[in-house]
């Protein structure tokens, strides 16, 4: 599930939202408030439940020959994503929407020049009904993203975090406790 020309999307579990207001995340870095969305490149950020911990990790030009063997593995695409065990029947069961909505009343936020989120600082409709996202892990398979379940997420975080992988964690606060 990835936005069409002129999009981006929001995933949500909600099949019921008619307009998205700008709210400030109990989880936001910054004080303003958005409607948050993504585009092509970070659409798989979110083909997750909304509270399942992941932690990401993708090729980049400067991405290390070593780097790439450790983290993504030889032959195995470009990119990664990892959850832990106690996830994957939320995985399975948990039913995702794509609401797609005009590209044109956001704007980029971070991470510039491929910025990792779109944001609106005004309410917006939806271009059309939500769509079921369909089974994640497929999701994954199909788009050629290799999906890692792990006992924990940490060891494997603290090899990409200092690799010169591209990364993205989302929800770690959920993620099982730091091996001892």
């Amino acid at each position: 599930m990835r936005p069409e020309a002129g999009q981006v999307l929001h995933f949500s579990e909600d099949p019921t939202i008619e307009r998205f207001v700008p709210h400030v995340a109990a989880t936001a870095q910054q004080p303003e408030a958005y409607v948050w969305a993504v585009g092509h490149d970070r659409a798989p950020d979110y083909w997750f439940p909304r509270q399942c911990p992941r932690a990401m990790a993708w090729m980049r030009p400067e991405t290390t020959t070593d780097d790439r063997a450790r983290i993504i593995g030889a032959g195995c695409g470009e990119r990664v994503h990892a959850i832990e065990y106690a996830w994957l029947d939320a995985m399975r069961t948990t039913v995702l929407y794509a609401y797609r909505l005009p590209a044109a009343r956001f704007q980029p936020f971070g991470g510039e020049p491929n910025p990792h989120a779109h944001v609106a600082t005004e309410p917006v409709e939806p271009l059309g009904e939500p769509e079921p996202v369909g089974d994640l892990i497929e999701c994954h398979a199909a788009a050629g993203i290799q999906l890692r379940v792990l006992g924990n997420l940490w060891p494997f975080w603290d090899e990409v975090i200092t690799s010169t992988a591209g990364f993205s964690g989302i929800r770690l606060r959920n993620a099982q406790p730091r091996p001892a």
